[in-house]
């Protein structure tokens, strides 16, 4: 199943009150800059944070119980 995240604001976004702060080595620096360079990406906060919701989204989704387990036929 794949994840899609939508904007459905009614009225005014939530402003975001919680800073999370992120450590990166040169390697990974690197990549992420490279990535936005050759994407045109303007927005790195918006990148990272969209990037990280959906990741855990997915996860929720895979590791949600379900009603009938397929896995064990």
């Amino acid at each position: 199943m794949s994840v899609k995240i939508t904007k459905k604001y009614k009225g005014k976004p939530e402003p975001r009150k919680h800073k999370v702060s992120i450590m990166l080595n040169e390697s990974e620096m690197r990549a992420l800059d490279r990535y936005c360079n050759q994407y045109v990406v303007s927005n790195r906060s918006k990148l990272i944070r969209e990037t990280l919701m959906r990741n855990i989204l997915k996860r929720f989704d895979t590791d949600s119980p379900t009603l009938f387990d397929f896995d064990n036929e």
